[in-house]
């Protein structure tokens, strides 16, 4: 009896130790000021809220809301079942921008980093440290205007190519699917000189799958979206492998031949392995591809739909057209002289952002505008809260390129590469790109949209529900 008595007292004591310092640890989480906003619901936070959003084909107005009940410049949530600061306006922007890695560091979903551990052979304790590298140490130097003009002319007879045998033969196309078509060909083409158009075809089969399931619901069982697109990547890997050694045998059997002048060809002068070089040459083609399409198939849904727009469009390009002698290529001159094009690119990719934005990790407790972000915490920046805003963009969902005329937005307000030291290094190659597929399209078609009131859905990425389908008319006919 008596050590029953001892037991129960004993128990009693280790329990009132434990409540009693669980009292202290959460009255002192407690005293931090944490950002005003709302958990939502157990597990999945808010996540149900900001998809119902894009399904609307309003994400923007998830953000705007919080912002005006909770705080213009930060707020909490909870999404992908994290903890999460939303840093708002042109001042969040810049914050995020410009303290990494000083407050926060790269930080990926895991069910993100599954898919691309397998694309990148990679382990998940360096995929984040290789993606760094991957931004830190190769774009750049492969993506400065001074080392991209040399493709232009490259650029110019691609996008001829696709329009030739994808578009010419019809009067109706789907832009969504023909431009990711179009994106992969040109990165497979300036990246390591493939033109072998099965071999692309086949490709592009397993990385589209990969692609796709980065945006579906991380369920890992057979069948789903996200498990197809674990095993593609597996095979992405092992396709991007094996591009690489066969190009690494041919500089070994020929090297005055093999050693060709694209993005792979240097990348094997350089002193890194193949599988480096593999991994180099996937995150590219990773980065650009829905960027890129998704800008294109909106750009031209813009150009298509609004007849003052084409006109303007047109003139700029058909002035640039009727300069160049009979087979001669677009040039460095001609694509700075798209200056117009651009500020319709630029509108379109406000108002349809190819890309939401980027999650990071803080590193340590830090201080925003009298709030505390704890150590662990994730933290969000977006175009969704400045792209739509009435105080930056005044009418905001009316279509207006002239909005990027003279001296442009305000700093940190149009984010659709980044900004500040976190710009994307591959803006240049993607506005080289995009001009001169738009310089070819209108130039030798007339747009007009076959269903001009196409739902747009976003996940990731924003895409139209019937894969944007466009009448073409071809011009001199």
């Amino acid at each position: 009896m008596d050590r029953i008595f001892l037991d129960l007292a004993l128990l009693t004591i280790v329990t009132l130790v434990f409540f009693f310092f669980a009292f202290f640890f959460l009255s002192k989480r407690n005293k931090i000021n944490l950002p005003a906003g709302s958990a939502g619901w157990p597990i999945i936070g808010e996540m149900w809220e900001y998809l119902k959003a894009g399904r609307r084909g309003a994400p923007h107005s998830f953000f705007l809301k919080r912002m005006a009940s909770y705080s213009p410049a930060v707020f909490r949530t909870k999404l992908i079942g994290q903890d999460m600061a939303v840093f708002c306006g042109p001042a969040g922007n810049k914050f995020l921008f410009t303290n990494e890695p000083k407050y926060v560091g790269l930080w990926l979903p895991k069910h993100l980093q599954k898919v691309v551990i397998f694309a990148i052979d990679s382990s998940k304790e360096s995929v984040e440290k290789e993606a760094m590298e991957l931004r830190s140490n190769l774009l750049p130097e492969f993506l400065r205007p001074e080392a991209l003009k040399e493709y232009i002319p490259l650029m110019d007879a691609i996008a001829k190519d696709h329009l030739e045998e994808h578009w010419a033969p019809y009067k109706e196309v789907k832009v969504l699917l023909l431009s990711k078509a179009y994106s992969y060909t040109f990165g497979c083409n300036l990246l390591i000189s493939l033109t072998d158009p099965k071999q692309i075809a086949r490709m592009h089969g397993p990385f589209k799958e990969m692609v796709t399931g980065l945006s579906s619901l991380p369920i890992n069982f057979p069948g789903t979206p996200f498990n197809r697109a674990v095993k593609a990547s597996r095979i992405v890997g092992a396709d991007m492998m094996a591009v690489v050694k066969q190009r690494r045998r041919e500089i070994k059997e020929n090297p005055e031949t093999a050693n060709r002048t694209d993005i792979l060809g240097k990348l094997l002068d350089g002193s890194e392995d193949d599988g480096m070089v593999s991994k180099r040459i996937i995150g590219f083609l990773l980065g650009s591809y829905h960027t890129l399409s998704t800008a294109i198939t909106f750009t031209i849904s813009h150009i298509a739909e609004y007849p003052h727009v084409y006109e303007r469009v047109f003139q700029e390009q058909m002035e640039i057209a009727r300069s160049k002698a009979a087979g001669e290529a677009l040039n460095w001159q001609d694509i700075q002289k798209m200056k117009y094009s651009w500020c319709v690119v630029c509108e379109s990719m406000r108002l349809m952002p190819p890309s939401k934005g980027s999650f990071r990790q803080a590193i340590t407790d830090f201080t925003y505008e009298g709030v505390t972000i704890p150590k662990g915490w994730k933290t969000h920046w977006t175009v969704h809260t400045t792209h739509r805003n009435p105080e930056y963009f005044p009418e905001p969902d009316k279509f207006d390129p002239s909005r990027f005329e003279g001296k442009g937005p305000a700093p940190y307000t149009f984010v659709p590469f980044g900004g500040g030291p976190r710009m994307c290094p591959g803006r240049e190659y993607a506005r080289l790109e995009i001009l001169s597929f738009i310089h070819n399209v209108v130039t030798k078609f007339k747009l007009s949209k076959v269903d001009p009131n196409e739902k747009v859905i976003y996940r990731n990425n924003p895409f139209p529900a019937n894969g944007m389908l466009i009448r073409l008319e071809p011009l001199g006919k």
